[in-house]
C-alpha cells in the first residue's frame, strides 16, 4: 500500500545527504556479513522511493510481513548510530557525553585516578560553553568517585565540590524555572495571541510575576541570561508591549555578539532571537534598523563560520524570507514584494518536511497581504482560500480570523458581490466561535454588510465615518490588534482619496521618516 510521506523511517532516510548515506554504507559494510542483510537491501529500496509503497517493499525487498516492522527498526537504529559517528553531528555536548562515557568505563575498572582527570577536564570545558546541567552531572560523579577514592586531600575536596554542585544546582533551578515560564507563555501566545482586554492583561501579569523567579543578574551567566531574556520578551509580546520586546529582543540578540562562541553552539536560539528582534521593529515600524538587523542576521547566516545543519538551514529559510517580506509592509512597496513569492514558494517544497504547517499558512498569509496591497484581489483570495480550507490548522487563532476578513474585504474589492453575503455569515460565524470579535472586527463587518444598502452617491461619505470611528482604536491597547495583521485604515483612506493602498502606506511611512529626521 502507497502512504503519504509520513513514515518515520522514510522521512529519516529521505533526509541524508549523499556524504551521509556513503558513510551508513561504509558503516554497515566494515562487516562483510552485512553486505546482504534485509536492513541494507530496505536502505536501498528506501533510498529509491519517492512515496513510501509497503506493497512495493515487500515485493522486491526478500522481507516477510511480520519481518518488517522489526527490519524497519533495525535500520533506524543503525542509521542514528551511524549518524552519532559523523563529524558534521558532533558538538561540545556530545564530546563532553562521550567523555562522561569513558570516564565511567575507567571508574568501573577501578581506574579512579585516570576518571577523575577526564572529568575535571570535562567540568571545565562544559562550564566554559554553558552547559551547567551536565557540568552538576559531572560534579555529581566526582563526589561518588571522591567517597571511594580515599586520600589526604579528601576533606578539602568535599568542600570543594559541595561548594561547586550547590552553586550549579542554584543556577540549574534558576534556569529551569525561567525556561518552563518561557515556554509557558509561548504556548499561551500561539493559542490565544495578545491580550484582548484589560482582565486578560492582568491575568497574564499576575501569571508571570508569580512564576518569575528571584536572581541576582550579576551572579547569571549566558544561559540564564538568555532565559530571562525570552521570558520576558513574551510576557512583553503578550501583553503588546513592542518597545520592550524589541528591548528584551536586542538583548538577547547582543548576548550570542557579546559571546560568539555561543552562536555556533545554539544557532536556533540566535536565529529565534532575531526574528523576534526583527518582529518587534516591524512592529514598532524601525524600518531603519530593522534592515540593519535583517542584513546582520544574513551575512552572519552566510559566512563560512556558521555552522548549519538541517534544521538549522531550515530555520534560517524560515526567518530570512518572512522577514524580508515583512520590510515591504512596512514601507508599501508591495510591488516590489510580489519579485519573492515565485521563488519563497519554489524552495518553500524543498521544506515540507522541516517546516511545519502554520508557518507555512504564514507565508501564504504574508502572500495574500502583498497581491492585496498592489490591487491583485483575486490572487489574494486564493492565497487566502488555502488558509482558510485547511482543517488541520489548530493553532494561532489569530491568523485564522484576520485571513477570513481580508477574506471578506478582498472579495468586495474584487467585485465578487454575490459571494458576500454567505461570507459574512461565515465569517461571523467563524469569529463568534473562536472567541474573538473585536470591535474592528465588528466594525468591518457590519460596514460591509450595509455597504449593500448605501446609494454609489454617498460610499464615500461610508468610508469617511468608517475611517473615523477606527481611527479611535488605532493606540487602543488592546484592539490595535486588529491593525498588526490587516492595515484597514489604509485601505479606506486609499478608497477615500482614490489611490492605491500601497502608496497611502508608502505616504504614510516617508511622512514618519519626515518626523524622525
Amino acid at each position: 500500500m502507497i502512504k503519504d510521506q509520513k513514515d518515520n523511517l522514510f522521512l529519516l532516510v529521505k533526509s541524508l545527504t549523499k556524504s551521509e548515506k556513503r558513510q551508513f554504507k561504509l558503516y554497515v559494510g566494515r562487516l562483510g556479513v552485512n553486505a546482504d542483510s534485509k536492513f541494507l537491501n530496505l536502505f536501498n529500496i528506501l533510498d529509491k522511493l519517492q512515496v513510501y509503497d509497503e506493497d512495493f517493499i515487500l515485493k522486491h525487498g526478500d522481507i516477510k510481513k511480520q519481518q518488517l516492522a522489526n527490519v524497519k527498526a533495525h535500520l533506524y537504529k543503525q542509521i542514528l548510530i551511524s549518524l552519532k559517528l559523523n563529524p558534521s553531528h558532533q558538538n561540545i555536548r556530545s564530546q563532553i557525553r562521550e567523555q562522561l562515557d569513558f570516564a565511567s568505563i575507567l571508574y568501573h575498572k577501578g581506574l579512579y585516578k585516570q576518571s577523575l582527570k577526564i572529568l575535571d577536564k570535562s567540568k571545565e570545558i562544559a562550564i566554559q560553553n554553558e552547559e551547567k546541567n551536565l557540568a552538576y552531572e559531572i560534579v555529581e560523579f566526582e563526589k561518588l568517585i571522591e567517597s571511594q577514592y580515599i586520600t589526604r586531600s579528601i576533606s578539602g575536596r568535599a568542600d570543594e565540590l559541595t561548594i561547586q554542585a550547590k552553586e550549579l544546582s542554584a543556577l540549574n533551578v534558576i534556569a529551569s524555572k525561567l525556561s518552563n515560564l518561557s515556554l509557558q507563555l509561548y504556548g499561551l501566545f500561539l493559542k490565544t495571541g495578545y491580550a484582548r482586554n484589560e482582565a486578560e492583561a492582568e491575568e497574564i501579569s499576575t501569571y508571570f510575576y508569580k512564576r518569575l523567579p528571584k536572581y541576582d543578574i550579576s551572579k547569571l551567566g549566558f544561559r540564564e541570561k538568555l532565559w530571562l531574556n525570552k521570558a520576558y520578551l513574551w510576557y512583553s509580546f503578550l501583553m503588546q508591549d513592542f518597545k520592550n520586546c524589541y528591548k528584551y529582543a536586542s538583548k538577547w540578540v547582543e548576548l550570542f555578539y557579546d559571546n560568539p562562541n555561543m552562536i555556533n553552539l545554539n544557532p536556533v536560539f540566535f536565529l529565534k532571537g532575531n526574528n523576534y528582534l526583527l518582529e518587534a521593529l516591524f512592529y514598532v515600524q524601525r524600518r531603519d534598523k530593522f534592515e540593519k538587523c535583517l542584513i546582520r542576521l544574513e551575512d552572519m547566516i552566510n559566512s563560512k563560520t556558521f555552522h548549519k545543519d538541517e534544521n538549522v538551514e531550515a530555520l534560517a529559510f524560515l526567518y530570512l524570507n518572512l522577514n524580508k517580506l515583512n520590510l515591504h509592509f512596512i514601507d508599501g512597496t508591495f510591488d516590489a514584494g510580489l519579485s519573492l513569492i515565485p521563488k519563497i514558494e519554489k524552495e518553500l517544497k524543498l521544506y515540507t518536511n522541516r517546516i511545519d504547517e502554520h508557518h507555512t499558512m504564514t507565508f501564504y498569509y504574508k502572500f495574500a497581504s502583498l497581491h492585496f496591497g498592489s490591487g491583485n484581489n483575486k490572487e489574494c483570495i486564493g492565497y487566502l482560500d488555502k488558509i482558510i480550507s485547511n482543517k488541520s490548522l489548530s493553532m494561532r487563532e489569530d491568523l485564522l480570523c484576520f485571513s477570513r476578513v481580508l477574506n471578506l474585504v478582498a472579495h468586495y474589492e474584487a467585485g465578487l458581490d454575490y459571494h458576500i453575503e454567505t461570507l459574512l455569515k461565515s465569517t461571523y460565524k467563524f469569529l463568534i466561535k473562536m472567541n474573538d470579535l473585536h470591535e474592528v472586527q465588528k466594525e468591518m463587518i457590519k460596514f460591509i454588510k450595509g455597504l449593500q444598502d448605501v446609494f454609489p452617491q454617498d460610499i464615500k461619505k461610508a468610508f469617511i465615518k468608517l475611517r473615523d470611528t477606527l481611527k479611535m482604536y488605532e493606540d487602543h491597547p488592546y484592539e490595535r490588534r486588529a491593525f498588526l495583521y490587516l492595515d484597514i485604515i489604509s485601505w479606506l483612506e486609499s478608497k477615500i482619496e482614490n489611490e492605491p493602498v500601497g502608496k497611502i502606506i508608502r505616504d504614510k511611512y516617508l511622512a514618519r521618516q519626515d518626523v524622525v529626521n
